[in-house]
Parts: C-alpha cells; structure tokens; sequence
C-alpha cells in the first residue's frame, strides 16, 4: 500500500509539474513519471492511446487547413454580425457563439479572435464585459463534449464500445449538447447582473477618469466586418461542414459502411479517413496554404493536445492497469452506492491535466473496471470539464488580457477570478441534465 501511495504521489507529481510549464510540458514530463513508474518500480508500461491520437491528428489538420483557407474568417464574422445585432443580449448570445464554433471545429482555441469583439460590444452597449466574457470563454471549452469529431467525444465513443456499451456519437451528442446548452444558460443567467454596472463601479470610473486609460478602454475597436472573405474560404467551410455530415451519417447509419468478414468499417477509421480527405480537397481547391496552416493556433493547439494525451493516458494507464484490483477493492462500495460519484473524480483530475479528452482516455477504462454501467458514465460526460477551477488556460488568461476595462479578472487569491462561478454553475447543471436524459433514453 505504501509503494502504491508512492507512486501515485510520482504520478500527481508529474501532472502537477507538468501545468506549471502548460503546452507541450504536461505530456513530456507525464513522460518522466512513467519512466519512473517503469524503470525504478518495474510496473508493467500500459498502452498508449493511438486511435484516439490519429483521431485528433486528423481532425485539427482539416480545421487548421480551413483556417488557413480563411473559413474561420467567416465563421467569425457571421457570430460578429449575430452579437451586434443584439447587443443588449450580448451575456447570452456570447457564450452561444463560442459554444457553437468549438462544436463545429472540434477546438476551444477558435474563439481567440471573437474574444475582443464580445467585451467590444459590451462596453459599448454600457455592459459590464466580465459578464459576457466570463461565460463565453467557459462555453469555448464546454462544447467539447458536444463536438463530434472532439477527442474526448470520440474516446468515450471508442472506449464505451469496446466495454460493451453500444453507443454511437450521435447517441452522444443527443445527451450532451441539450444539457451543456441547458448549463450555459443558467451561467449566463446568474452572470447577468453580476458585479456592478460599469456607471456604479468606482474602480472603473476611476480608471476611466485618466484621458489615456478612457482613449485605450473605448478608443479602439475590435472587428472582422472590414475584412473581405474570398469565395475559397467559404468553399472551404462547405467542404469542412460536408465532412462532419458524412461523419454522422455513417455514424447513425453503420449499415452503410464497407465491410470486412461481417464487421464495419470502424468509426474511428470513418473520422481519420473523411477529415483527411476534407483537408486535400481544401489544398487543392479551396487556396488553403498547408505552411500556412502549422502555424496556425488551431493545428498548434491540436498537436499540443496530442503531446499531453500521449503522456498523460499512458502514464495514467500505466498505473491503474497495474493496481487495477487494489484500486476496485478501494472503491467498489462507494462506486456501488453512489455510482454518479465518479463525476467528482473526473472533474478532480480535470483540474490537473487541463485536457477533456486527456480525462476520457485516461480515467474512462478505469470508471469501467470498476462496474459503472455505460449511461451513468455517459450523464456524468460534462464533468470532464474543471480546468476553469485553477485560471492557468489559454483562453481564460487570453479573456482576461482582450477586456480592456479590467473587469474580467483572475484574483488577489487565485480561485477568486471571473470564471468560478459560471464555470462552477454550468458544469453542475450540465452534469444534472445530462445524467437525467441519460437515464431516460439508455
């Protein structure tokens, strides 16, 4: 028992390290606590997590190909038009649009761009802007879960079938989607009067108060409106879109696949396959320049995502494989009793890895062991979601640097920031709804 706490403090140890240095760190030094693991405890290496990284390989190269064609331009000027049309619903419809581009791209860090224009239009229309930034950068991570070709959509998906719960993506997102959006607005409801109106608040008066900071706060604006979209991008934000329908066709229509000796095509194989050949199609037809696209933060942000679930899930497999019956002796009554209990777990480790996907890959095999039938585990499915809980993210420290007014902020005590409580309240009633619709349709 004591060398087993030990080397889960190494592997804790690794993890915690690993956020300290954020992007490609988490998944090299996860590689030094299996090294460990391996070399100086002798634990048998667990197995590395292929599919699941051929997966998102294939799908950030097709949405970094569309970027680089310019469709992501588009997509964001079409939200832009949408949120300054209705200003005065702007805590609403921002979190809205930033749910809806990582559901269509698979990645939270398209929202970038969006960001400035959300507290643009808030400042303008006298809103204070943490209130619709706050929700709006916990939504760009939220649709995760609901993104068809996501890799923690796909890893559940992956790792349900193969511990026999026969669910599809589209059974996935059914569940999903209705309780994140259900989530979402209940964040976006209580961050409607949060703080004070920007007329009452005596900082911001005060900051305002000094001409220069006035002239940086409301001089400049942020907007895509000016920029002309050539007719390739949205050709290539077609062909993007025609992909992820073929994707769900075939998923809801497995029947329609080729098969081998009686068995299908596999859908992770599907995925790989028509996201790959979206993105030739985008090269040669659509102007999309592939050096153009590596440099890209959607195919950086995707390869980082790559690194970390390689270390990580095969640290984290490593180690529970090898302690499988101690670890299901620990927690089979609790698990028996309180089933929905592994969502504390999930959401815990989720706080630590800074990776959705990263959490299915690596706890989901574990949840299973220990006899959690599939449709808890698929209600529990937005609790993966809690790197909100520590401000360390890109997209929260990238809200809090595009609010010019400083009102979105991360605290003197650092879990006091502008992203606890929408992320705390959308995470909660997303994790209620789905496990209710969950229980009703599986």
């Amino acid at each position: 028992m004591v060398l087993m706490i030990l080397q889960l403090l190494i592997v804790l140890g690794a993890l915690w390290v690993g956020s300290r240095y954020g992007s490609l760190a988490l998944g090299a030094i996860s590689g030094i606590g299996l090294a460990i693991l391996v070399f100086c405890f002798s634990l048998k290496p667990g197995t590395p997590p292929t599919d699941v990284i051929y997966i998102i390989i294939a799908a950030v190269t097709c949405a970094g190909i569309m970027q680089a064609s310019g469709g992501m331009d588009w997509l964001i000027q079409i939200a832009e038009k949408m949120l300054r049309k209705h200003p005065d619903r702007i805590t609403f419809l921002a979190p809205l649009t930033t749910f809806f581009l990582t559901v269509l791209v698979g990645t939270g860090h398209v929202v970038y761009t969006l960001m400035p224009i959300i507290c643009d239009i808030a400042l303008k229309k006298g809103i204070r802007p943490e209130r619709p930034c706050g929700v709006a950068s916990i939504a760009s991570q939220v649709g995760i879960t609901c993104s068809p070709i996501a890799a923690a959509v796909v890893a559940f998906v992956t790792i349900s079938n193969e511990n026999g719960f026969n669910i599809s993506i589209p059974g996935v997102l059914m569940i999903s989607i209705p309780a994140c959006l259900c989530g979402l607005m209940a964040a976006a409801a209580a961050s409607y009067h949060r703080g004070l109106d920007l007329e009452k608040d005596p900082e911001f008066q005060k900051k305002i108060a000094d001409p220069v900071q006035r002239e940086y706060i409301y001089g400049s604006g942020a907007t895509t409106l000016d920029k002309e979209i050539p007719q390739s991008a949205k050709n290539a934000v077609f062909v993007f879109l025609g992909a992820l329908a073929i994707i769900v066709f075939f998923a809801i229509f497995q029947s329609a696949l080729p098969a081998w000796d009686g068995k299908p095509l596999k859908m992770n194989l599907v995925i790989q396959i028509v996201m790959i050949a979206a993105a030739a199609l985008m090269i040669l037809f659509c102007k999309a320049q592939p050096k153009k696209a590596v440099s890209g933060p959607v195919w950086q942000s995707g390869m980082v995502a790559v690194v970390a679930i390689y270390g990580i899930a095969w640290m984290a497999d490593t180690y529970f494989s090898n302690y499988m019956p101690e670890i299901q002796a620990m927690l089979e009554g609790i698990v028996k009793d309180y089933p929905w209990s592994i969502a504390l777990v999930f959401f815990m480790v989720s706080v630590l890895i800074n990776s959705q996907g990263a959490v299915v890959v690596s706890m989901l095999p574990l949840a299973y062991s220990l006899g959690i039938a599939g449709p808890v585990l698929l209600g529990v499915l937005p609790s993966v979601y809690g790197y909100f809980f520590i401000p360390n993210y890109p997209s929260d420290i990238a809200t809090v640097n595009f609010d010019r007014s400083g009102t979105t902020v991360i605290g003197k005590y650092l879990l006091n920031h502008s992203f606890m409580m929408p992320g705390l309240i959308c995470v909660f009633t997303s994790t209620i709804v789905a496990y209710i619709l969950s229980t009703i349709f599986f």
